[in-house]
């Protein structure tokens, strides 16, 4: 009986943890490409709380805005 219990529980845990997986979600909405051109996404707004694109992807990535000026 222990083990059968044992196997559900197991069976239970292991279908609870695969609806964990990945949604297509930013964690960070200035992760999005789409809103790199928004006033919250580039300095010195983002620099406050540390979501500048140069702090969530390092310096590997480096675009420029429709106003000419770098977003990272």
């Amino acid at each position: 009986m222990k083990k059968i219990s044992a196997i559900a529980l197991a069976a239970l845990l292991m279908i609870s943890l695969t609806s964990c997986g990945y949604q297509g979600f930013y964690r960070y909405p200035c992760q999005n490409p789409d809103n790199w051109n928004n006033v919250e996404c580039n300095p010195p707004v983002c620099e406050a709380n540390g979501t500048c694109t140069k702090d969530l992807f390092g310096t590997g990535v480096i675009t420029t805005t429709e106003t000419g000026t770098n977003n990272g």
